[in-house]
């Protein structure tokens, strides 16, 4: 089968290869296209880490990369790349998958808002325990 509708292209895959870590020795590693597609299905969907469907390998082997790369700044150094490679020509938002959280949906008219400090960061995106 090919290429899913939003799975990495050959082009973003050639970019973002020489940017992941390396890890030579060792057990082989899951295909690393094959993880970051898993780790994209589950931030696009939304979903528990736990769903992630089997063809993007264990769903634990996704969420310890997800976490190790945020905590290496691969992340930051993928989103740069690929932001240049399209020549600022790309979004990295979809509002169809932003959901408000059940106890957040009927917050009192006036309320006041939360200081900056508490606002979402990068390294917030759905990581359990991240801090």
């Amino acid at each position: 089968m090919g290429r899913r509708r939003y799975e990495l292209t050959d082009f973003e895959w050639w970019i973002i290869e020489p940017l992941l870590p390396n890890k030579p020795r060792g057990v082989p590693r899951v295909d690393d296209r094959k993880v970051l597609n898993g780790i994209y299905w589950r931030l696009r969907t939304g979903s528990p880490w736990a769903e992630i469907p089997e063809r993007y390998g264990p769903a634990t082997t996704c969420y310890n990369r997800f976490v190790r790369w945020r905590k290496l700044g691969v992340w930051d150094r993928i989103f740069d790349a690929i932001t240049a490679a399209y020549d600022g020509d790309i979004q990295m938002i979809d509002s169809s998958s932003i959901r408000v959280h059940q106890h957040g949906a009927n917050a009192k008219k006036g309320a006041r808002t939360p200081p900056p400090e508490t606002l979402l960061t990068p390294d917030a995106w759905g990581a359990r325990g991240a801090g």
